[in-house]
C-alpha cells in the first residue's frame, strides 16, 4: 500500500502551552488534527470554566489565517476545585474532561491532588454527569521506582478511586508498560486508554543505551521493551479502548539541554508519519483510522470528524531538526529510523 485516506484524525492529548511558545506549536497540530484535548497545566493552572473559555479564546486568537481546529478543553483538578462549577462548564459544552495531576507528577503539576479524599466530591459530581477523568498515572512517592510508578498507581489510586466512585469515566491518559494495557483491557467500557508516538516507537534502552538523549526523557519515562511490545500490541489490535494522544509537549530547547531536563516529547509535526510508518511496520494500516479517528469520539461520546487526511509512502520524511518559536527554538522529535509516510 503506498496512499491510505482516513478520516480527519484527533490528538485526545495535547500541551499547547501559552503566549509565544502557543503561537509557535499550534500550527503543527492544526496542520494535521481536526480536534485536541488541551492540558490544562499552565502557569497557574486552568482550574476554572472562566480559565478554560479564556485559554480558548487565546488559542483561537493564535490560529493561523485559513486553519481550522477545535481545542477541546479541560479542567485541572485540586482539592479546592468547586464541583458545581465543573458540572456547569461541562453542560455548557466548553469543556470536555477534568485532569488529574497526582502533585509533583510532571511538568507543571505542583496544584494537583495530594488528598484524594478532597476531591471526592468532585469525583462524584463527574459521575453523575458523565464528565470524563484524565489521569496521568503515576504515583510520586519518593520510595518508589520511577519505572515503577505507573504499576503502582493502578493499584494504589486510581483502582481505589474507580471502586469508590462507580460510573466515573475514566482515560488512562499516555500509558506506558504492560501493567497499564493489562488492567484496561479487564474493565467495562466506562474506562479508556491514550498511547503516544514515542512509546510506540521508543523504549529505555533509546533514551539511554551510548549516552543520555534529552529529547526522548517524557513522562511517563520510557519503559523496557516487552512494554513498548504490549502497547504496539494494544495500539493496533482495533479494540476501541485504545487510541491516541500524542501527549506532544514542546519546551525550548535549551531547556532540555540542560543538567535538569524538562520532561516532553514535541511530536506533532510528524505524529501521523510516525504511527503511519509504526503501523505499517506492524502489517496493522487497516487499524490506523480506528486508532487516531474513531475510537476517542466514540469515547468522548462526540461525531467522527467528517473531513479526511490522505497519507503517501514515498521517499524518507525530510523531518526538521528544531522549529522557530518566540520563546526559543524547540527541537522535533526524531523517531530514530526513516518514516517513509507523508501527510499528502
Amino acid at each position: 500500500m503506498t496512499s491510505l485516506t482516513i478520516r480527519q484524525p484527533d490528538d485526545w492529548h495535547l500541551h499547547l502551552r501559552d503566549g509565544d511558545m502557543l503561537k509557535g506549536v499550534l500550527p503543527h497540530s492544526a496542520a494535521h488534527f481536526a480536534r485536541a484535548i488541551i492540558m490544562p497545566n499552565l502557569v497557574p493552572p486552568v482550574v476554572t470554566g472562566a480559565h478554560a473559555a479564556a485559554y480558548r479564546d487565546r488559542i483561537m486568537a493564535a490560529l493561523p489565517d485559513g486553519m481550522t481546529f477545535d481545542p477541546l478543553m479541560t479542567l485541572y483538578l485540586t482539592e479546592d476545585t468547586d464541583p458545581q462549577d465543573v458540572v456547569a462548564a461541562h453542560a455548557s459544552g466548553l469543556v470536555k474532561a477534568v485532569k488529574l495531576y497526582p502533585a509533583g507528577a510532571t511538568t507543571n503539576s505542583a496544584s494537583g491532588v495530594a488528598d484524594f479524599d478532597k476531591v471526592r466530591h468532585t469525583l462524584e459530581a463527574m459521575a453523575q454527569h458523565g464528565i470524563p477523568l484524565c489521569v496521568h498515572g503515576e504515583v510520586t512517592r519518593p520510595d518508589i521506582d520511577i519505572f515503577d510508578r505507573e504499576a503502582a498507581f493502578i493499584d494504589q489510586v486510581l483502582d481505589p478511586i474507580r471502586r469508590a466512585t462507580p460510573g466515573l469515566r475514566v482515560v488512562m491518559e499516555h500509558i506506558t508498560t504492560s501493567d497499564a494495557v493489562a488492567y484496561a483491557r479487564d474493565q467495562g467500557d466506562d474506562l479508556a486508554a491514550t498511547i503516544t508516538v514515542q512509546h510506540l516507537m521508543l523504549d529505555r534502552n533509546d533514551m539511554l543505551v551510548g549516552g543520555i538523549r534529552p529529547h526522548y526523557y517524557c513522562l511517563p519515562i520510557l519503559k523496557r521493551g516487552t512494554h513498548k511490545t504490549a502497547l504496539l500490541d494494544a495500539a493496533t489490535s482495533g479494540e476501541t479502548r485504545f487510541f491516541l494522544g500524542t501527549d506532544s509537549a514542546p519546551h525550548a530547547t535549551h531547556t532540555k539541554e540542560n543538567a535538569c531536563g524538562c520532561a516532553g516529547c514535541f511530536t506533532a509535526p510528524i505524529a501521523l508519519s510516525c504511527l503511519a510508518q509504526t503501523f505499517d511496520d506492524a502489517d496493522a494500516l487497516d487499524k490506523l483510522e480506528g486508532f487516531t479517528s474513531l475510537h476517542g469520539p466514540a469515547f468522548y461520546g462526540l461525531p467522527v470528524n467528517d473531513t479526511s487526511l490522505t497519507l503517501t509512502k514515498g521517499d524518507p520524511l525530510d523531518i526538521p531538526d528544531q522549529i522557530a518559536t518566540g520563546a526559543g527554538p524547540v527541537t522535533v522529535f526524531d523517531p530514530g529510523r526513516p518514516i517513509l509516510w507523508h501527510v499528502a
